[in-house]
């Protein structure tokens, strides 16, 4: 990871964090119905994971039938359909004040002009999602700017961690968002049926704020795991994981370098303990 990247997290409250999730969560559940609608389906369904895009400050997905790709901005919340050719702004819909009709009318107008069928956009998801209040997207500019900076940071961190272990000869696909978690990881196989996600998570049931993950299955004895740097912990509830949060690596002097490190200890200890 190049430690110039790294945005300095200063730190918004968890509620406010939380609650910016949220909004982003629901909203970037239109890339994954437009995805789900009119790119040919993935066995792992992988057709529904979005890549980051820095430049753009937010997720985009694969491309559709004629090339142009849906994404979200996190920032302000807006949609935006880009070109096939230079991934140029076709059209945008801010979400801030709308309700999910609207976006639902703005994708299925996009659609049918472009020779896609609207009605597909419909479908139930197969799965559900954490409640959102209300029924109008809200947007507090300064939590969903700290939620981008998560983003941004955790994926300039997970993508060298996820070519040196490549580098190793293992398989680690590339680092990617599943709409279902609103995760960015990358699922590294060490051996058959023996796997590591390897991610970052903005918030979930298990911590109410952002956290790296390096994840083990199946789980070995934890007390034969080595220590974690600073930032880190091993969780044991459900899975087992070396965790890293919000809260300890915004305390640490050096916030990027303090990651860089724990994904670098936890990936090797999970590796061994794996193979």
């Amino acid at each position: 990871m190049n430690m110039s990247s790294w945005r300095p997290l200063h730190g918004i409250s968890r509620a406010r964090l939380a609650a910016a999730r949220l909004q982003a969560h629901h909203a970037t559940q239109w890339l994954a119905r437009a995805a789900r609608a009119h790119i040919m389906a993935w066995p792992d369904d992988g057709h529904t994971n979005l890549g980051w895009d820095d430049a753009f400050g937010g997720l985009v997905t694969h491309a559709q039938p004629d090339g142009a790709m849906l994404a979200l901005r996190i920032a302000d919340l807006t949609l935006v359909l880009l070109s096939a050719a230079g991934g140029k702004p076709i059209d945008t819909l801010a979400l801030a004040g709308r309700r999910d009709a609207e976006a639902r009318d703005w994708l299925g107008r996009l659609a049918q002009a472009r020779g896609l069928d609207a009605k597909k956009l419909d479908a139930a998801l197969p799965y559900e999602l954490p409640a959102r209040p209300g029924d109008v997207y809200t947007v507090d500019a300064e939590a969903l700017a700290e939620l981008a900076a998560w983003f941004a940071n955790a994926n300039a961190a997970l993508g060298p961690i996820r070519e040196k272990i490549v580098a190793r000869g293992l398989v680690a696909p590339p680092v990617r968002c599943w709409p279902h978690h609103f995760d960015l990881d990358t699922l590294v196989t060490v051996a058959p049926g023996r796997t590591s996600g390897i991610g970052f998570a903005p918030g979930d049931d298990y911590y109410d704020e952002p956290y790296f993950y390096v994840s083990v299955y199946p789980a070995p004895d934890v007390a034969a795991l080595p220590p974690l740097p600073a930032v880190g912990h091993w969780h044991t509830e459900r899975f087992t994981a070396a965790v890293a949060t919000a809260t300890r690596i915004r305390a640490a002097s050096d916030q990027g370098g303090a990651v860089e490190e724990f994904l670098r200890v936890a990936v090797d200890a999970t590796i061994k303990a794996l193979s």
